[in-house]
């Protein structure tokens, strides 16, 4: 059965919760390092000072037993500490009484860059919280807690799986970095960046080149264009191949089937060819500036200035933790559909058999 991720839940909501389907059984996983990578996402310079009281934990609610999974959907849920202050605003029921807290008044002034006016043309709505609670980048914490799994059953075949910031508002250094935000924040405005995930250990043959469905450069391009801000991405030199003639493009073949030089980013023809998959996702600067954009008020039909509330100056470094969840879980999607197995055993004997036919051996 192949891995899916199913997930639910609103940024101000109760909790957020993620349905994972198509674990083998016998799966011992990690707690920690669950809760590590949940950290690292909230971690970052110039975050919002949500990150602050958001406790992120995991509790797990199907699936596990003792620590192991047992081969069934398993249910997370990371709950929303800030529901609390926003709990007749985001009641999922009419709450009986005068409404108080936050959310309580209709959102009306759409934010420039942010899915608010395409949600409420789209889904028929007079009320933009109910388009910009769930294209919130809040959901991307399950998604996180997924990639940890992901990673935990790619550990298995011997596959890790690392992100780390490129560059941040144009500068590649760390130092660079906090100058260039403490100075969108001076400005009240925000940062974009560039992250990159490498993957390592991944034998060949994940993916296909048989329908363009099946690609693994395809599915890792979807999965990072998936999260919030993202817009654009490349696999290897990406961009640069272009620039290049062919002779100084291609990875030429070893008398050991390995290559020297890894352009390709690790895939070729849609299919890893066992060297480390390399993919960076540019991030745009996060739509919602504590100095607003023009918009229309779409009760009045009146010009104002877009909606503003809580933002992080820039999140790219939290990016490089959700990209790397993303590449890690799209992995073992494609290693899952390979080697399958509803116990782990099977799964790692499918692999360390297709390796000894292929005469590979992973790095």
């Amino acid at each position: 059965m192949t891995l899916e991720l199913t997930t639910a839940g609103e940024s101000h909501g109760p909790a957020l919760v993620a349905i994972l389907t198509g674990l083998p059984a016998g799966l011992r996983l990690d707690k920690d390092a669950i809760a590590a990578d949940l950290e690292r996402r909230r971690q970052g310079y110039g975050r919002s000072p949500r990150q602050k009281f958001e406790a992120d934990e995991v509790d797990v609610l199907a699936g596990l037993r003792h620590g192991m999974t047992l081969g069934t959907p398993l249910a997370l849920v990371v709950r929303n500490r800030d529901h609390a202050n926003w709990e007749w605003g985001m009641s999922p029921w009419l709450p009986d009484g005068e409404p108080s807290g936050k959310g309580t008044s209709a959102v009306t002034l759409p934010r420039p860059g942010h899915a608010d006016l395409a949600g409420v043309l789209k889904y028929g709505h007079d009320d933009v919280r109910n388009s910009l609670e769930r294209a919130s980048a809040r959901q991307t914490a399950v998604h996180v807690a997924a990639g940890a799994v992901a990673k935990q059953l790619l550990a298995e075949i011997g596959a890790t799986v690392g992100g780390r910031v490129v560059e941040i508002g144009g500068a590649d250094t760390e130092d660079g970095w906090k100058v260039a935000t403490d100075a969108a924040r001076s400005d009240r405005d925000t940062l974009g960046g560039i992250v990159e995930v490498v993957a390592v250990g991944v034998p060949p043959g994940l993916g296909s080149y048989a329908e363009k469905g099946t690609r693994l450069d395809a599915r890792l391009a979807a999965a990072l264009m998936g999260i919030q801000a993202v817009k654009g991405v490349e696999i290897g030199d990406g961009f640069a191949l272009a620039r290049r003639r062919g002779s100084e493009a291609h990875d030429e073949i070893e008398p050991n089937r390995e290559r020297s030089t890894n352009r390709a980013g690790g895939i070729e023809g849609g299919v890893s060819n066992g060297s480390p998959i390399v993919v960076r996702a540019a991030m745009k600067p996060l739509p919602t500036l504590m100095r607003p954009l023009r918009s229309v008020d779409l009760a009045s039909g009146e010009a104002g200035q877009a909606l503003v509330e809580r933002s992080d100056v820039q999140a790219v470094e939290a990016l490089a933790v959700v990209a790397e969840a993303a590449v890690a879980w799209e992995v073992a999607r494609a290693a899952s559909e390979k080697f399958g197995g509803d116990a782990l055993t099977d799964f790692v004997g499918a692999h360390a058999a297709y390796l000894e036919r292929i005469a590979w051996h992973t790095r």
